[in-house]
């Protein structure tokens, strides 16, 4: 063994260089096979100590990289994730040993370091040192990006404006923050105008001084915010800008740039190029047909403060330049087409101010485009243009709704053994490294569950072997001592589970511990779903390895999750032709999975099996056996009272007191504890839904699937979830929503109030889940839309909502086409919110209302207006009699117009 593989092997990677200098190119060839071998060795080799194999695979990646000839080889060699145990290279041994390569070698591996985006980041200091060695213009990739500005933030104390100007790459790598993808988070943090040296502040500085060339950093800068990016990293570039302090000749050569920012540009960046161009419209820098063009896009933006300065600016230059009034109020008339009543009034108003300056087509034109007005603005549009306005006939109302969703049935389970295997691939990423629990992956998830039972059952040998090629990544199937500690090893999620358990992973005996004494945790209902879940993966996994089921029961037949009769019953009747056991957890979830109330052969069917599941099977399809629900037979649903709250603060729930069990009657609560297993035990347990918990869940998104065909169940467990997006602001717990409303099972007060609560979340995305909830039940015919509009009414009220975002999930959800649907929530939630017109955002809600009634979406009168009709809102003349310009009241008036037309 040579002295430089026993130094290797040691690790003594301080001694490598010194090792490598002496040798020829023949001899480090011949050191380099033996490193070859070493590395494998090292790769394979359940090595007892964490430093021992750190520093042993730092020793073999520098001389394996000494020993390199070419710069590919070199750098493969370097980027192996092998041999990289920590995340930066060893960069000081690493220069000495490649230093005596040439220039032209050295910036060829230095290039393609920096183009590797998975190491570059790490890789910047040997990067940067091997572009010195070399001579060379420094790489920029948006990976290397990264590293140097860490590396430039944080150089051993020094400021980082004396770290830019002693490098002779900051102007290179400068402009290449403008170019990543996503700024460094050391960027973000640092650029906070009242912190001394940060980065915006510091590149002006050196912008001014010369260190920087100020044209080109003025010209990335406007290019980064024209073509957009993150919200968080959008700010940095604003404050460079503004730090820059633009002279008006830089201004006007970037006129361009500033129209296409106001056309496309995110909010703030579209303020910016505003105030620019309003500067040099003003100063008569900017041509009227510039100004007209730009006018066209900003007036159609949505934020209404940016509207409304476009309407101030385009006044102040029509004061200004009269004969501009041709060419500019046109553009102002197409603001009559807003969406915003406001904006139309403000664009009515102006052109009304100038209209003398215009003649002929232009007036005839500005005439025509008044039909575009809100009904409230159009008897004052006719005084402005002497009655020449005409109004087209409306066209009779149609509701524009979402096909309703049909449950589609599940594919197959996979044809062959290789199918299956790339379907476990795809849900455990290929290296353990598990996906299961994507959105709607529950039927990639069961199909592949079962296809794992089915193919172990048929050839268990052949399917460890190519499960073990397929997931050779995987840490649990390293000779590790780490990766073979059963205890992490068994509660890996999802089909990983099963694939560990198939490939003898997972001792039998650890299998049954882990099914016998499954999750008991019903602390709250992410728990007690968890449970469900849990105890499936451990039974199957348990029986892969000792009593091989022929396939599952509980796989479902629809996408919704669900289970058909019919089928179950066939299933039932092949494991008895087969002599197979069902499984108690496998057969209880079939049971909770199945549809109720089938056809009376299929329950026929179903007792003639003459087994104990065919005699459960039969009295559950026809309810003898109570399902999942949140009251008892003999309990009534009653309406709570109005304005309730729970001591938790969720609506209507605290009027029932606290929701009472899943199952709540004594006969319910006994069928639950003596026939099902222990997972399935909570649904006949006094419980409350869940309130606020901390714990990491694993089957969230599997939640549905465990009760498919009791969504109100599912509702009432989740709902504090989803009001916590209203009252706490949280993110992400209206997901469920949409899945619920396709789901099966009544759609009741648990499931309307999910929806309630969710139409006011602070975040969009949550907001949106609901929405899509609100129209599925709609499509399918499920929606009480006056009942929704009253608890939405109760929330706001009792303060557990705010009005305004409901106005704009109301808003959204109209501009699908749904307009009708949302008047019957708003007509009745403005019925009760208008007796107290304080409320923040009644002003909107009231301009969703008023659009749904010009739309022709409301179909009998509801004015309140004395007319011996429906009073529908009593209080709505009464606010638009009061006067004045708040948008409240001239959101009443214009509601109260197109109603009375």
């Amino acid at each position: 063994m040579s002295e430089l593989l026993e130094a290797v092997r040691a690790g003594r990677v301080e001694d490598v260089p010194g090792l490598l200098k002496p040798l020829t190119a023949r001899e480090r060839a011949a050191e380099l096979r033996e490193l070859k071998v070493l590395r494998a060795e090292a790769r394979d080799h359940p090595w007892t100590g964490r430093q021992e194999r750190r520093r042993l695979r730092d020793a073999l990646l520098v001389a394996g990289a000494g020993c390199q000839r070419g710069a590919a080889s070199a750098v493969t060699w370097m980027g192996a994730a092998d041999l990289r145990v920590a995340e930066a290279l060893p960069a000081g041994p690493l220069v000495e040993v490649l230093s005596h390569q040439e220039p032209a070698w050295l910036a060829d591996v230095a290039h393609r370091l920096a183009g590797r985006p998975s190491t570059a980041q790490e890789d910047y200091p040997l990067v940067a040192a091997l572009v010195r060695l070399a001579g060379c213009p420094m790489p920029v990739t948006d990976a290397l990006t990264r590293g140097w500005a860490e590396a430039v933030s944080s150089s051993g104390g020094t400021p980082l404006a004396g770290n830019l100007r002693a490098d002779p790459q900051a102007r290179a790598m400068v402009l290449g923050l403008f170019e990543v993808t996503e700024l460094p988070f050391v960027i973000v943090w640092q650029a906070d105008p009242d912190v001394v040296g940060d980065w915006p502040g510091v590149l002006a500085a050196l912008a001014g001084e010369g260190v920087l060339e100020r044209d080109p950093l003025v010209a990335a800068c406007l290019a980064r915010l024209l073509r957009g990016g993150r919200p968080r990293d959008l700010p940095f570039f604003l404050k460079l800008l503004r730090r820059l302090e633009l002279t008006g000749e830089e201004e006007r050569a970037h006129t361009a740039d500033w129209i296409g920012m106001v056309s496309d540009g995110a909010s703030t960046v579209a303020a910016l190029a505003q105030e620019v161009l309003a500067r040099l419209a003003v100063s008569g820098s900017l041509p009227v047909g510039t100004l007209a063009d730009m006018s066209g896009s900003a007036l159609f933006r949505p934020e209404k403060k940016l509207v409304r300065a476009q309407l101030v600016l385009l006044g102040k230059v029509l004061r200004s330049d009269p004969g501009a009034a041709g060419v500019l109020l046109p553009v102002v008339a197409e603001a009559f087409g807003h969406e915003d009543t406001d904006v139309q009034d403000r664009a009515l108003k102006l052109v009304a101010r100038h209209l003398s300056a215009v003649e002929g087509e232009v007036r005839a034109g500005l005439a025509s485009a008044a039909s575009l007005l809100s009904p409230v603005h159009r008897s004052r549009a006719a005084e402005v243009f002497g009655g020449r306005t005409a109004v087209a006939d409306p066209d009779p109302y149609e509701e524009i709704l979402p096909p309703a969703p049909r449950p589609a049935r599940l594919a197959p389970v996979a044809a062959s053994l290789a199918e299956l295997v790339e379907e476990v691939a795809a849900l455990t990423g290929g290296r353990g490294e598990s996906s299961a629990y994507e959105p709607r992956g529950m039927a990639a998830f069961e199909r592949a569950l079962d296809g794992l039972v089915r193919y172990a059952h048929a050839d268990r040998a052949a399917l460890a072997g190519a499960l073990r090629d397929t997931l050779a990544g995987s840490w649990w199937l390293k000779d590790d001592p780490a990766a073979g500690n059963e205890t992490w090893i068994v509660r890996l999620a999802g089909v990983e589970r099963v694939a560990a358990a198939a490939l003898d992973r997972i001792s039998v005996r650890a299998l049954w511990y882990a099914n016998a004494h499954g999750p008991r945790s019903t602390c709250c209902a992410h728990a007690a779903l968890d449970s469900v879940v849990e105890a499936r993966l451990a039974e199957v996994a348990y029986m892969v390895r000792t009593k091989s089921l022929p396939f599952l029961l509980a796989t479902p037949t629809w996408s919704t999750g669900a289970v058909d009769p019919d089928v179950l019953v066939e299933r039932l009747r092949t494991y008895q032709r087969l002599c197979a056991a069902p499984s108690p957890v496998d057969f209880a979830q079939a049971l909770v999975r199945v549809r109720r109330g089938g056809a009376p052969e299929t329950v026929r069917a179903a007792a003639a099996l003459g087994t104990p599941e065919g005699d459960r099977l039969a009295a559950w399809l026809v309810e003898e056996i109570p399902a999942p629900g949140l009251k008892g037979a003999d309990e009534p649903e009653r309406e709570p009272e109005r304005g309730a709250r729970s001591e938790g603060g969720h609506g209507w729930l605290g009027a029932k007191g606290r929701a009472g069990s899943l199952l709540a009657g004594t006969r319910q609560r006994l069928v639950a504890r003596r026939d099902f297993p222990t997972a399935f035990r909570w649904l006949g347990q006094a419980a409350t839904p869940s309130g606020a918990c901390s714990h990491w869940s694993t089957g969230m998104t599997h939640w549905p699937g465990v009760l498919p065909e009791d969504r109100e169940t599912l509702a009432t467990w989740l709902l504090p979830d989803v009001a916590a997006c209203a009252e706490a602001d949280r993110r992400g717990g209206a997901w469920w929503l949409p899945l619920g409303a396709e789901a099966g099972g009544p759609a009741g007060p648990a499931l309307r109030l999910g929806i309630a609560y969710g139409l006011a979340a602070r975040h969009p995305g949550d907001r949106l889940s609901a929405v899509d909830a609100l129209l599925v039940l709609t499509a399918r015919g499920q929606l009480d839309g006056p009942q929704l509009g009253r608890d939405i009414a109760m929330l706001a009220i009792s303060g557990t909502v705010k009005v305004n975002r409901v106005a704009d999930s109301a808003r959204t959800a109209a501009a699908t086409g749904a307009y009708r649907t949302v008047w019957s929530v708003l007509g009745a939630a403005l019925s009760d919110l208008l007796a107290d017109t304080s409320r923040p955002g009644l002003g909107d809600l009231l301009s969703v209302a008023a659009e749904c009634a010009e739309r022709g979406a409301v179909t009998g009168a509801a004015t309140g207006a004395g007319t011996g009709t429906d009073p529908g809102i009593p209080a709505l003349a009464a606010v638009a009699a009061r006067g004045g310009s708040s948008r409240l009241t001239a959101q009443a008036a214009r509601l109260l117009t197109a109603l009375r037309q």
